[in-house]
């Protein structure tokens, strides 16, 4: 059981990190720094979007953005480490 406890756990972890490169990445398309105009930058900005818009997007239904900023990676953050706490409690 520790080992499907380690690969959930894992793939916790990458979708976590996947979820803080999609943030960084809309935050230097939203300053400039990144153009979306080149086709690998769109590219990758798509890829990561498909990647956490089934997981934001329920949330950013019922969360609106505060100030304009969207805090609804936070939401979907806390919400993984609290899976991953559960897991391991579960399963261990």
């Amino acid at each position: 059981m520790t080992m499907i406890a380690e690969l959930l756990s894992l793939a916790l972890t990458i979708y976590l990190w996947i979820i803080i490169i999609h943030v960084a990445l809309s935050w230097l398309v939203a300053f400039g720094v990144l153009n979306t105009s080149n086709p690998q930058a769109q590219k990758l900005v798509e890829l990561l979007a498909k990647a956490t818009d089934p997981v934001m997007k329920p949330v950013q239904k019922y969360i609106p953005p505060i100030a304009g900023i969207d805090i609804s990676p936070i939401i979907v953050i806390i919400g993984i480490q609290i899976l991953d706490r559960l897991v391991w409690g579960i399963l261990t």
